[in-house]
């Protein structure tokens, strides 16, 4: 019972091998306009080889004995009703044919020996190639070298054929089917134009001595303004005519959109619009429109040229091609991603936020909502001197207050000097007026740029006093703070009046004494341990109650400040 199943198994794939093996049909196609005296020798020829599978002639309209005499020859013969044009012709035998190799044949040829079919469509059944066109021995064509070869030289300088307007062709329908055949004597050219473009094997074969009819000098000019109109249509679609052609439209339309995305960088870095977050938002619209525009020609482009760029012959012109043509692209996206790699180059990840500074200003997003402010941009800041008599005046902008956490009224203790923080003159947003012996004890010169993920670096350590903000107009409290450069664990304090809550803040918390001051004077040193249970101490002040209580664990980059260092608190109660 197993050698009949071996048997059968066998049997099947014999079956399979004999139809993987199975020749290839051939049909051949003439397109024929009033050409009686030759249309005969040419189906005779074709009919001669075995292997031909059939014989169309298209008969285009002919006022003679063209469409009798082919079905004589024993041709299959279609006929158009009027005069549509060769490539009109070619594509109706191409639609009502069968034949897995199509050859195309001009009805005038004179002399012509099965020899010379057999050249054209034998490298095909041999695997050798995917088109042949033909080449013959004649006087030297005047379309070919007054249009044709000057156009393909200029546009398509990789095709070098001899005659590359050859009306003898045959291609592989898996080929024909991908392309758009012309309506008129362009579709030669335009035969030998796709198949170049797609990658596909072009064969020209020498057919031998071979002769046409002569065209009249008004037929020649018919022909020549059809074959320079495929010629100057292919340039156009393959991108051949740069930057005014279909694929030109996409290269400029991507240089655009690569554009507006580092415009929008810019913006966001480097342009200065007040409120600070217009330029961001701004920004950020440029880069998201940019980006579109970029992305969609951009897949429009490597759509239509990939196939040229990865032809399997001439690749090293192909690729020098490629980049003539697209170079504006290419700079383009090159300076985009240099601005890209320079953000992403300048991150700095600190708890809480995340800082983006490429040398110029700084974008900051907060994992955690900070003042209910979520994303801002900031400096960089350059040093001038301060004006004159306001040696205890630092004017700051408001970027870099929001840096230090403090505010405008604030102030700040530098080298035992205390220094009032104060708006900056209207037009020097970016410029911090410092007093020279506030600048000698902060290592800086006038015309120094500090970076904002710099500046706290230059305050670093330093004691501050800034107002509280609350939800009461009834008391006003002020805290001292010291400037860290780096967020650490820290305690949140919240802030009660009579028991309603008015405000809270956060900072670093240590175990030791703390001062906190009412009205003016000390009214009391409260002790901080975190191994002791007690989180909450009470400032009484005729009726009012302020309760501090030490809450939540946070980040922070200030420091609440022992009694050796500052205060705590100062708060200013009414008595009643």
């Amino acid at each position: 019972m197993s050698w009949i199943i071996l048997l059968f198994i066998l049997i099947i794939a014999s079956v399979k091998t004999m139809d993987s093996k199975k020749p290839m049909t051939v049909s051949v196609i003439i397109p024929a306009y009033n050409e009686e005296k030759t249309v005969a020798n040419v189906v005779n020829a074709v009919k001669s080889l075995n292997y031909i599978d059939e014989i169309i002639v298209v008969n285009d309209g002919s006022l003679d004995a063209t469409e009798q005499i082919a079905k004589e020859a024993g041709a299959t013969v279609i006929s158009h009703t009027k005069n549509r044009g060769k490539g009109a012709a070619i594509k109706t035998g191409f639609k009502n044919s069968k034949g897995d190799i199509v050859l195309f044949l001009d009805a005038d040829l004179q002399k012509l020996i099965p020899k010379q079919v057999d050249k054209m469509i034998r490298p095909i059944l041999n695997g050798e190639a995917d088109v042949i066109k033909t080449k013959f021995k004649r006087e030297a064509g005047r379309v070919t070298e007054l249009t044709a070869k000057p156009l393909l030289s200029f546009f398509f300088p990789e095709i070098k054929f001899e005659q590359p307007l050859s009306g003898q062709f045959a291609a592989k329908r898996s080929f024909l089917n991908n392309i758009e055949l012309e309506d008129d004597y362009g579709v030669d050219v335009g035969i030998v134009l796709d198949a170049d473009v797609m990658g596909v094997r072009v064969k020209e074969v020498d057919i031998g001595n071979i002769s046409h009819n002569m065209s009249s000098l008004y037929e020649l000019n018919i022909v020549a303004t059809e074959v320079v109109r495929t010629i100057v249509d292919r340039a156009n679609s393959y991108g051949r005519i740069t930057m005014i052609d279909t694929l030109g439209k996409s290269i400029r339309m991507s240089v655009l959109g690569l554009s507006l995305t580092t415009l929008g960088f810019f913006f966001i870095f480097f342009i200065r619009i007040r409120p600070s977050y217009l330029a961001l938002y701004l920004g950020l619209a440029i880069i998201i429109i940019g980006s579109i525009i970029a992305t969609y020609y951009v897949i429009k482009i490597l759509r239509s040229s990939i196939k040229t760029i990865f032809r399997p012959d001439s690749k090293s012109r192909n690729f020098k091609s490629f980049f003539y043509m697209h170079s504006p692209l290419i700079v383009s996206a090159l300076i985009m991603f240099a601005v890209l790699f320079t953000m992403l180059g300048s991150v700095h990840v600190d708890e809480g936020k995340i800082s983006i500074e490429p040398a110029a200003r700084n974008v900051i997003f907060w994992k955690q909502p900070v003042e209910n402010q979520t994303i801002d941009v900031r400096g960089p800041y350059s040093v001038d001197s301060a004006i004159e008599s306001e040696t205890s005046i630092i004017r700051i902008p408001q970027d870099a207050l929001n840096t230090l956490q403090l505010g405008y009224g604030d102030s700040i203790i530098i080298n035992k000097q205390n220094y009032l923080l104060n708006q900056t003159i209207p037009g020097e947003d970016s410029v911090m007026r410092i007093p020279y012996n506030a600048r000698t004890a902060l290592g800086l010169n006038v015309r120094d740029v500090i970076r904002d993920t710099d500046l706290r670096n230059f305050f670093k350590d330093l004691y501050a006093e800034k107002k509280l903000s609350l939800t009461t107009s009834n008391i006003t409290a002020t805290e001292g703070i010291i400037i860290k450069n780096t967020a650490s664990d820290g305690k949140t304090i919240n802030l009660y009046l009579n028991n309603e809550k008015i405000g809270s803040t956060t900072g670093i918390l240590k175990d030791g004494a703390y001062r906190i001051y009412v009205n003016g004077y000390l009214y009391k040193t409260i002790n901080i341990d975190k191994n002791s249970p007690q989180k909450t101490f009470l400032v009484t002040k005729g009726k009012n109650v302020v309760k501090i209580e030490v809450a939540e664990d946070t980040k922070s980059s200030n420091e609440f400040p022992t009694s050796n260092e500052g205060i705590l608190f100062y708060f200013t109660i009414p008595s009643s």
